[in-house]
């Protein structure tokens, strides 16, 4: 699996993101490093631009957890609406922002604080907002 994998990401996203990781309440979580870097290396696209099957903000896909063979649904989120119990994963976490960008088929490897190294591949987005360009905050 390739350490990194090309991505690409929306303008309204990466603006948006951009502005949470400005603000007092987020600028020093943890993740906001990480983060920031995926948007640095990022393709940038309008969203009319986006292809189909790349995660988005508030996207929702299917991964597989390569290292249990579990298929999983998740929507990728802003902090304020993650709730894990509902798979709704903030782009602050580890995984979050390591799905964002990401296309159907591609792989994510990360290593769980104190635990295992864990790899989730995007096997369908199912909804895919950002295409349309109008999506929640």
């Amino acid at each position: 699996m390739e350490p990194t994998v090309p991505i690409t990401i929306t303008r309204l996203d990466a603006e948006r993101i951009d502005a949470l990781l400005d603000s007092r309440e987020f600028r020093d979580a943890p993740g906001a490093a990480a983060l920031r870097a995926e948007l640095d290396r990022a393709e940038i696209v309008e969203s009319h631009a986006l292809p189909a099957g790349v995660v988005t903000m508030n996207s929702t896909l299917r991964a597989l957890d390569e290292t249990t063979g579990r298929q999983l649904e998740l929507t990728l989120v802003y902090p304020r609406d993650s709730d894990i119990t509902a798979g709704r994963v903030s782009v602050l976490a580890p995984a979050g922002s390591a799905l964002l960008g990401l296309g159907v088929g591609q792989a994510i490897e990360w290593e769980v604080p104190g635990g295992p190294r864990l790899a989730l591949r995007v096997t369908e987005v199912l909804s895919q907002p950002g295409a349309a360009g109008a999506q929640p905050r």
